[in-house]
Formats: structure tokens, C-alpha cells, sequence
């Protein structure tokens, strides 16, 4: 698992990529495609996914190999090719959609729970909000006790969820009816998800959502046991999940019809193996998906702490970041990140935000860490730099830059203008974390062209703002 160092090893770092890719967002996906896209589009939109997460599965790989000295991955390559203001936005930005995903967590683990006891409703009524801070907080002081124990509960867990997914893909292979799935390809008969170009884009956002955690390994490299370990465990992580997702989300196309899977309360997996096998279907499903949120919850609580202390060593993020307790956890991001959490599960108590909400802003964050990994990976082989002596791979790298980063623009235009408005909201308080990790260098805070770049940042938050208490943007 990890040796006597504390380091963690190929098997490790495989968890935590699956373990944070495998959340929530699969057990929830046959209704969240079906509300969005018809069987033509869901294919035409996993096989763009496919490619594009692909090769930045690749990008990730590549700049682990090439780059070993930049730990904390998705903000380092930011700093490394576009400056310390762009490096520091893809560590804030990837940092509040990790703790916005976990508040997503927990109102869909208390939705789950409410299954079985009505008090829960749908994960955001007073009893769930009780229920999800004490199961924060107890996550918390689990990972304060040490990486190594949380990384070997995560592996557990990791394992215990793939168990129901494996059950479903089988029982549903054999219930599968190729007459559901061809009925409407195109979705003919529900014209208000509007043209196919229009199913793909809007499906595209929840491909994202369930494929986040795919930067796992590089963000803990510096604690890889072997760092050739991190590139691997991405690329089998990303491949193992890619294969479930595409299982699940197909074959519940051809066990209920399109407009039926639409209709389903979330986790909708639940109901669609319900449907084939009666009530311990649903049972199974939900206990499968209570085990595996606890465990998504135990990953990216351990990746929110990482990623803000690994700024912070190297200045991006201010000193106090940096602070690890005996067991050489990053206590301080700690407390920090899951304080964040508790506000905003007070918050889900008198907001109308729903998981799925929650889960597009979350989304809608890490775009631009992704979108800053892959330029620099272009632009590293663009330049020839670290490609001295193998050209091959640099004409192969280029094109898979390339084709990460045209993804990465995609994925910003399928988002749309909404989100890309309400990030500027979260991305402009950030300065002042920035300005004071300047100070404590001694270092100006902006260059002229951060000046700019925080302007349009300032101007977006507040457009936002205005729209939100005018009501043409809600959340």
C-alpha cells in the first residue's frame, strides 16, 4: 500500500484517481444524460469524452515524466507556463470546486439516506444538514490522524464500490433490449432537449462532473512513491472508470426508454435495476453508493489540503497554509477547506441549490486548471523544451496537446456564459490570499498583464453579482 516512509505506491495512487473519479455522479448518470441527450448524442458525446479526457489523461501523464520537479500538479503547470496570478487561479479554482463537490457529496449521500429514512428528504432538510456536519467533522479528525491511514481507507472503499457497479453492468447486459435502445436515436419525440449539436453540448458538462478526480496522482506526487507511478496510475484510473461510465449509462438506455430515465429521482441507477430485478435492485444500488460517497468524500477532503498546501510551499498561497501537524498532514488547509464545506451546507438549508447545481459550478471551476495543464503541455512541445533528444515524441505530444487543449475550450463553450460568470464570482476574492503570499516575498502582486487579467476577472464577479440580485442568473 505505501512503504515505511509514508510514501504512496502505484495501487494507492490507482484508488485515488478511481476513487475520486467514482463518486457520486455515476450512480446519478442515467437520469442526468437522459434529461439532457438522446441515445445518438449520449454515443457522439461519450466518444468526444473519450478522446478528449484521454488526452489529458495523456497531458497529465506527460508532464508528471517531463516535469518531476513541479509537485501539486494541475496549479503548477499553471505557474510553470502562464505566471504566478494564473498559477495561483487554477490552485484557488481547482481547490473551491473540490469542497464544492463534497457539499454536492453530501446532500446526495443524505438524498440516498432518505431513501431508507424519510427525515432526510432530499439531503438538504435540518435533520441531513446535522447529519452531514457530524460526518464531516468526523472525516476531518480521521485524515488529521495521517495521509497513509486515509489513503488505505480509500483503497477499501475504492474496492467496495466497483462490487455493485460490476453486479449492475452484468445483470443489466442480460436484461438489455436493443428495441428500448433504438426506439428514438435522435429524440424525435422529445423536441425540447432541441437539436443533437444541442443534446451533445448540454451532456458534456456531466461527462466532466463524473471524470474530476482524473489529476488525482499528479496532485500527490511529491508523496509517489516512484514518480514514473503517477502518470501510470492516471492512465489506468482513467480507463477503468471510462469503462464503467460508458456500461452504465448504455445499457440503462436499453432497460427504459429515454423520457422514462428522464423522469427517475436521483440515484437513478437505483431505479433502473428496480426495474429489472424488484426492490433489493435499489436496495443494492443505494448501499453501494453510501460506501462509495463516503469514500469520493475521504479522497477529495485529502485533495482539497493537498493542493492548498502545495501552494503554499511553494508561495503561491500564503504561509500559513503550510503548517503539517506530527503526522505531517496539512492541518491548517485542512481546517480551512472543511470550514468552507460547513457554510455551505448551512447554506444548501435555505437555498433552493440543487445537487445537480452544485455539481455544474463545481464542474465549471476546475475547466480552467484543465484548460491552463493542457496549453502548457502544447506549449512545451511547441517550444522543444525538455524534447532535445526525442523528436517522435514531441510530434506526438504536440498533437495530443493539442487536441487536450482544443477539448479544454470546448468544454468552456459547452458550459456557457452562466457559469463562466458565477466562477468569476468565486475566482475574484482569491486576490487577497494572493496578495498577501506576495507580500510575505516582498514581491509585487501583479505584473501588467495579471493587472489586466484580474480586471476582467473583477468586471465578470461583477456582472455576476448584479445578475444574481436581479435575477437574470441564479444559481
Amino acid at each position: 500500500m505505501s512503504d515505511s516512509s509514508g510514501k504512496l505506491k502505484l495501487g494507492a495512487l490507482v484508488a485515488l484517481v478511481v476513487g475520486s473519479m467514482i463518486g457520486g455522479g455515476i450512480f446519478s448518470l442515467p437520469q442526468n444524460m437522459a434529461a439532457s441527450a438522446g441515445v445518438g448524442a449520449v454515443l457522439i458525446g461519450w466518444g468526444i469524452t473519450a478522446v478528449g479526457m484521454l488526452t489529458l489523461a495523456f497531458v497529465f501523464q506527460t508532464l508528471a515524466n517531463r516535469k518531476p520537479d513541479l509537485d501539486g500538479g494541475v496549479y503548477a503547470y499553471a505557474k510553470a507556463g502562464f505566471g504566478d496570478y494564473m498559477g495561483f487561479s487554477s490552485a484557488w479554482g481547482y481547490w473551491i470546486s473540490a469542497w464544492l463537490g463534497n457539499v454536492g457529496y453530501f446532500v446526495l449521500l443524505f438524498s440516498t439516506l432518505g431513501y431508507f429514512f424519510p427525515i432526510f428528504g432530499e439531503g438538504n432538510t435540518p435533520a441531513a444538514i446535522i447529519g452531514a456536519s457530524i460526518l464531516l467533522w468526523a472525516v476531518h479528525f480521521l485524515v488529521l490522524r495521517g495521509i497513509k491511514e486515509a489513503a488505505f481507507i480509500n483503497l477499501v472503499t475504492t474496492v467496495a464500490k466497483v462490487v455493485p457497479l460490476v453486479l449492475f453492468a452484468l445483470i443489466c447486459l442480460f436484461a438489455f433490449r436493443l428495441d428500448i435502445f433504438t426506439a428514438d436515436i435522435w429524440a424525435v419525440g422529445t423536441p425540447e432537449l432541441g437539436s443533437v449539436m444541442n443534446q451533445v453540448r448540454n451532456m458534456m458538462l456531466v461527462t466532466v462532473w463524473v471524470f474530476i478526480g482524473i489529476e488525482g496522482a499528479s496532485i500527490f506526487s511529491a508523496r509517489a512513491e516512484k514518480r514514473t507511478d503517477v502518470g501510470k496510475a492516471t492512465v489506468i484510473g482513467f480507463v477503468t472508470v471510462l469503462l464503467f461510465l460508458v456500461l452504465v449509462n448504455v445499457l440503462s438506455l436499453g432497460i427504459m426508454t429515454q423520457p422514462e430515465l428522464a423522469k427517475l429521482q436521483n440515484p437513478s441507477m437505483a431505479a433502473v435495476l428496480e426495474h429489472v430485478v424488484g426492490h433489493w435492485g435499489a436496495v443494492l444500488i443505494s448501499v453501494g453508493l453510501v460506501i462509495s460517497l463516503l469514500g469520493a468524500l475521504l479522497s477529495w477532503v485529502l485533495l482539497c489540503a493537498e493542493i492548498m498546501f502545495a501552494a503554499a510551499k511553494d508561495h503561491t498561497m500564503p504561509e500559513f497554509l503550510r503548517r503539517e501537524n506530527a503526522k505531517q498532514v496539512p492541518a491548517n488547509a485542512l481546517w480551512l477547506t472543511n470550514a468552507m464545506v460547513q457554510i455551505f451546507l448551512v447554506i444548501t438549508l435555505f437555498s433552493s441549490s440543487t445537487y445537480l447545481s452544485l455539481i455544474y459550478l463545481a464542474t465549471s471551476m476546475t475547466l480552467v486548471p484543465y484548460l491552463w495543464s493542457a496549453a502548457y503541455a502544447f506549449l512545451l512541445a511547441l517550444r522543444s523544451e525538455t524534447y532535445e533528444q526525442a523528436l517522435a515524441e514531441r510530434k506526438k505530444d504536440l498533437i495530443i496537446g493539442g487536441i487536450a487543449l482544443l477539448y479544454a475550450i470546448w468544454l468552456l463553450y459547452a458550459g456557457g456564459v452562466k457559469y463562466l460568470l458565477l466562477s468569476a464570482l468565486l475566482y475574484a476574492p482569491g486576490a487577497i490570499l494572493f496578495a498577501k503570499a506576495k507580500r510575505e516575498v516582498g514581491k509585487p502582486v501583479f505584473t501588467n498583464v495579471e493587472k489586466l487579467i484580474f480586471a476582467a476577472v473583477v468586471i465578470g464577479a461583477l456582472v455576476a453579482a448584479f445578475g444574481l440580485y436581479d435575477g437574470f442568473l441564479t444559481l
